[in-house]
């Protein structure tokens, strides 16, 4: 620790509290906010005499929690490792991270990072790409419609990174989905009314999270989150041309997200060893 200065640092406590360090002597006042960034379990700290003063032994924050996160690495942004999601009967692993790039005026800006979660046992059903390189995997849409045809939850996390209103991302969703329904029966028509929604009339501020999940090969949830993990379901979609159009997005032969399909096929050779 060095030993000049000042230095805050956060812990976790039933009343929020921080520690400010002089001259390596740390001393703690209180209450304050937490901190989203630098959060110190309890244990980490050692009490040391009446004017509560703490000796700190753990390391550095951004130690903390890091074997629960994988951060995509154009945007920052990470993902939790498992996510327990509504509608979904167990957990769900991610599988792999990316980012959505969209060009203006010849310059690429990133719009969101996505990450890719599913049921563990769908790896069960991939036997026959035991051993296969990312490479490999990457180029074969068998394997991918493999995965989407298992009556198996999976789901995909778009985090933003900007802020977008909700009918411009909408129309950006839309028009890469509807090209993959060659012919859109009324189902098909509804269930993207029901889709867009979802979107229209909303600001979607910078870190908002949209979960795309699907339950089956035929039906799709969605729930918006603002702050973290969603508490309900804000639209079904039950269509299996939408269902099917939408994942093709991300993972078919011409993925809107080059980066996040590529992160998935190497997920999947370190799992089929």
């Amino acid at each position: 620790m060095a030993a000049a200065g000042a230095i805050s640092v956060w812990i976790s406590t039933s009343t929020p509290t921080k520690i400010t360090t002089f001259n390596t002597k740390p001393r703690i006042s209180y209450p304050l906010k937490l901190s989203r960034n630098g959060i110190y379990p309890l244990s980490t700290f050692e009490k040391n005499g009446h004017e509560q003063n703490f000796t700190i032994k753990a390391a550095a924050s951004s130690s903390v929690g890091s074997a629960e996160y994988t951060e995509e690495p154009a945007t920052k942004v990470k993902f939790q490792r498992s996510l327990s999601l509504p509608g979904c009967s167990t957990s769900l692993s991610l599988l792999g991270t990316g980012y959505r790039e969209k060009v203006f005026a010849i310059i690429g800006v990133k719009v969101y990072a996505a990450g890719l979660y599913v049921n563990d046992s769908v790896f069960s059903r991939l036997d026959a790409w035991r051993g296969r390189s990312a490479a490999d995997i990457q180029q074969d849409p068998s394997l991918f419609n493999k995965i989407f045809e298992a009556d198996l939850e999976k789901s995909l996390l778009i985090v933003l990174v900007r802020d977008i209103d909700g009918k411009t991302f909408w129309d950006a969703l839309d028009e890469a989905i509807s090209p993959r329904i060659k012919s859109p029966t009324a189902d098909d028509k509804s269930a993207l009314s029901t889709f867009r929604g979802v979107f229209q009339g909303k600001p979607l501020k910078k870190e908002t999270s949209i979960f795309l999940t699907w339950v089956d090969p035929t039906k799709m949830l969605v729930s918006l989150s603002f702050d973290g993990m969603p508490s309900s379901v804000d639209a079904t979609i039950e269509s299996p041309n939408v269902a099917s159009a939408l994942f093709d997005v991300f993972l078919g032969g011409d993925p809107v997200s080059p980066t996040l399909k590529a992160s998935v096929a190497k997920g999947l050779e370190a799992t089929l060893k």
